[in-house]
C-alpha cells in the first residue's frame, strides 16, 4: 500500500514508518518545510495549504498530528494550541480527501483515551460514553473533525493512552527513576492505559486492512495501575521506589494537567482489536518496560 502520514517525525510516526517499510509498503509523508524527496509533500494546515492531489496517490492516510499534551503548564494559550493543532490538521486532511477524485480507502486518525475522562473502576470499551474535562472535550472535537472524511473512506479513530517507548511521556518518568526519585503518583491505584510503542504501530498497521471503523482503543490487553507501572520501571532500571507524590502537591504544581494526565483513572480495554484477531507482542506492561530499558544493539556495541 501507499500510506500517507501526517506527523511522521514523532515517536509513533517514526516507528510506524519503520514497520511499514519492513512490510514492503511505500511511505509518503506530509512535512511543514520544503520537501527533500519525491515521497515528501508540503502542507500548512493552519493556513489550510494542502494540495488535495496528494490524496489521489495514497491508499491510506494516517493522522498523527498534534501539539504535545505533556508540555507543562497548560496555560489557556497552550490549551488552545492543543485543541487547534489537532482539529485544524484533521479537518485539512478530511476536507482534502473529499476533494480528491479517488479518495483513499482508509483514514486512521489520531485520538486519545482522554475522551473517557476520569472513570475509576469503569471498564472502558469503545462503547463507553464521553467523559468530562478539558481532554475529553478536545478529543470529541478532534474526532468530529475526522468525521468530515468522505463516506467512501473507512475512518478509524485511534484512542491511545500512554505509549511505552523511547520518548513521549516515558521520558520524564525514566529520568526521575534514573535519578532515584521514582515515586507512587497519588494513591497509585488509578489505571493508566498503556501500550508498547511496537504494538501501537503494529495495531495501526493491522487497522490498515481491517474492516473496523469508528473508535478503536489502542491499549495493552492487561490493564495496569500507575503504581504497577512506576514500580515496574524502577525494578527494570534497578532503582528504589520509595516516595509518594501526594495528589494535592500534583494539583498544586501541575494544575489541570496533573489531574487529567496523572491522577485520572481509565481502565481502557482494547475490545475491538482483540475481537478482530490482533496479537499483542507485549501483553503486560512489565514486558513493554523491560524491552524499553534493555540496551539496543547499537548501545551494546558502543560499550
Amino acid at each position: 500500500m501507499r500510506v500517507l502520514i501526517a506527523g511522521a517525525s514523532g515517536m509513533i510516526g517514526t516507528e510506524l514508518q519503520r514497520q511499514l517499510r519492513a512490510d514492503g509498503h511505500t511511505v509518503l509523508t506530509l512535512v511543514r518545510r520544503a520537501p527533500r524527496s519525491e515521497t515528501e509533500f508540503a502542507w500548512a494546515p493552519d493556513a489550510r495549504v494542502l494540495d488535495f492531489r496528494v490524496f489521489e496517490q495514497a491508499d491510506a492516510v494516517v493522522n498523527l498530528s498534534g501539539a504535545s499534551i505533556s508540555r507543562i503548564p497548560w496555560t489557556r494559550r497552550y490549551q488552545k494550541q492543543i485543541l487547534d493543532s489537532r482539529v485544524r490538521a484533521t479537518r485539512a486532511l478530511a476536507e482534502g480527501m473529499t476533494m480528491a477524485s479517488t479518495p483513499p480507502r482508509v483514514f486512521l486518525s489520531g485520538s486519545a483515551v482522554g475522551y473517557y475522562g476520569d472513570r475509576p473502576a469503569v471498564r472502558l470499551t469503545e462503547d463507553a460514553s464521553k467523559g468530562e474535562g478539558f481532554l475529553s472535550d478536545v478529543v470529541a472535537a478532534w474526532e468530529e473533525a475526522a468525521g468530515l472524511a468522505p463516506e467512501a473512506t473507512r475512518t478509524v479513530l485511534l484512542r491511545t493512552g500512554l505509549v511505552v517507548g523511547r520518548g513521549g511521556a516515558m521520558t520524564p518518568l525514566r529520568l526521575l527513576t534514573a535519578l532515584g526519585a521514582a515515586a507512587r503518583i497519588g494513591s497509585g491505584g488509578q489505571h493508566w492505559p498503556w501500550i508498547s510503542l511496537y504494538d501501537e504501530a503494529a495495531a495501526i498497521r493491522h487497522l490498515l486492512t481491517s474492516n473496523l471503523r469508528g473508535p478503536v482503543n489502542l491499549a495493552g490487553p492487561t490493564p495496569a495501575t500507575s503504581d504497577r507501572i512506576t514500580r515496574a520501571l524502577a525494578a527494570a532500571m534497578h532503582r528504589w521506589h520509595l516516595f509518594t507524590l501526594p495528589e494535592g502537591l500534583i494539583s498544586l504544581m501541575m494544575g489541570e494537567a496533573g489531574r487529567e494526565l496523572l491522577l485520572a483513572s481509565q481502565k481502557q480495554i482494547p475490545s475491538k482489536l482483540l475481537a478482530d484477531g490482533f496479537s499483542f507482542r507485549h501483553e503486560t506492561v512489565e514486558q513493554a518496560i523491560d524491552e524499553l530499558v534493555r540496551p539496543t544493539p547499537v548501545e551494546v556495541a558502543s560499550v
